[in-house]
């Protein structure tokens, strides 16, 4: 129930991102960010807020775990549209922790993963990955690598 207790504080994030997902691109951005996270229900849940100051927009994250099914459900919204996005799930597994959910991309169903590895150094790092053929293939597009504030 505590798996996300290695992020609880506070940190500086490398952000990389893909321009434009999905399209065949290769042209990344790297970007700064500062991010918080709270722990909620003894480590049954957490809430952390990130900043992109050079993007002008933040965002959150609320992840809750499920007693009966043993899984994380991890929910992210930001401040750019104020929608709760719909929440991915899954669990950790040696130290790595895979989350799938079902989203939209530009108004088509796609597929998202996260993936949280390095989370027993100092150094966690978070990517999210989008599938637009069910899950055959993944594209990644968006890497946070976390550093202690």
């Amino acid at each position: 129930m505590n798996d996300f207790g290695f992020f609880i504080g506070s940190w500086t994030v490398t952000n990389r991102r893909l321009t434009k997902p999905l399209t065949g691109s290769d042209d990344w951005t790297t970007f700064p960010g500062t991010s918080t996270c709270r722990p909620l229900f003894e480590g049954g849940g957490n809430f952390d807020e990130i900043t992109f100051p050079t993007l002008g927009f933040r965002g959150c994250t609320l992840r809750l775990f499920d007693v009966g099914r043993e899984e994380w459900s991890l929910y992210w919204a930001n401040s750019r549209t104020g929608v709760l996005q719909p929440p991915v799930t899954g669990r950790f597994d040696g130290g790595r922790g895979d989350f799938y959910g079902d989203d939209t991309h530009e108004g088509e169903p796609i597929k998202v993963h996260y993936a949280w590895t390095g989370t027993t150094t100092g150094t966690p790092r978070w990517e999210q990955e989008f599938s637009a053929d069910g899950g055959r293939t993944w594209e990644a597009n968006w890497v946070m690598e976390f550093a202690r504030a």
